[in-house]
């Protein structure tokens, strides 16, 4: 892939002649079909985005995510072109994109006082979910320090009653999660994850579709590197890889084998862990 560019100097131009004119100028002048090949992306899929014709993509998130791939693979800024789409689709409009910009670009001490205490409070809530199994640990690590001083000095193994009630309190289960080979950037379908089994996360940025037995789907997302997925408990599930290569699955923990190489769309993934990794006993 080409290195980024940017697109500074076609203010005057639609996202879909920008796409044309670097698909179809320069040293490396493609067919759309070849594109398409390498993307995974259906081919009227990338002709709709360079005439402009978003109706036949079915979903907004679907058209921001293949613009985004569509971008990279011809050497542009992904992040300014999908920002250029969601003013031409009227998603965003210029006073909110400089207002965005103008609250990024200051850092005074007075628009801090401003923020206020909810400014501050935000910073700290998302500083423990990035590190809530450390806090899990150490609260646990607290709680078995509070329990072994009160063993000792409520008399130790001398009251036998004492010794009894000891060995009638549940060990503490302490949720972990893989060693993932990326940083976190953001998790989905957290409500699975105290049963999940199975874990994606994408190490490139990949469509990812995961289907209930019924087919029914239950996610639906392009995933850019960091981002996890906890897959729902159960053996019904199968997945759709839109960049197979760039999907980390984890069993329980383990790292399971590549469904896929880079940028191969592969489909019917079966999320049942015996079946992501043989050699994993399920309990």
């Amino acid at each position: 892939m080409n290195e980024n560019t940017t697109i500074e100097n076609h203010n005057e131009m639609t996202v879909g002649e920008i796409l044309r004119n670097a698909r179809t100028t320069g040293r490396r002048k493609r067919e759309i079909q070849t594109v398409s090949k390498q993307l995974c992306i259906r081919e009227e899929f990338l002709q709709a985005l360079e005439d402009g014709n978003y109706t036949v993509i079915p979903e907004n998130v679907y058209i921001l995510g293949f613009a985004r791939n569509y971008a990279m693979e011809l050497g542009l800024d992904p992040d300014e072109i999908v920002n250029k789409l969601k003013r031409e689709m009227g998603l965003i409009d210029e006073k909110q994109e400089d207002d965005g910009a103008e609250e990024k670009s200051t850092g005074s001490d007075e628009m801090k006082e401003e923020r206020g205490i909810s400014y501050y409070f935000g910073r700290v809530v998302k500083f423990v979910r990035r590190n809530w199994k450390w806090f899990l640990i150490g609260f646990v690590a607290v709680v078995a320090i509070v329990g072994i001083l009160l063993f000792f000095l409520m008399g130790g193994s001398d009251d036998a009653s004492t010794v009894g009630n000891e060995n009638n309190i549940a060990p503490v289960a302490v949720v972990t999660e893989p060693e993932y080979k990326v940083e976190v950037r953001e998790r989905f379908g957290t409500e699975n994850a105290e049963t999940a089994s199975v874990i994606l996360q994408a190490s490139q940025e990949s469509w990812v579709k995961v289907e209930d037995a019924r087919g029914n789907t239950v996610f639906s997302r392009v995933l850019v590197p960091g981002d996890v997925y906890y897959v729902p408990e159960g053996n019904g599930y199968k997945a759709v890889f839109g960049n197979a290569g760039g999907v980390d699955v984890w069993v329980n923990g383990t790292l399971a084998p590549k469904q896929g190489a880079d940028h191969v769309r592969v489909a019917d993934i079966s999320m049942n862990p015996e079946k992501l990794l043989p050699s994993t006993v399920v309990e």
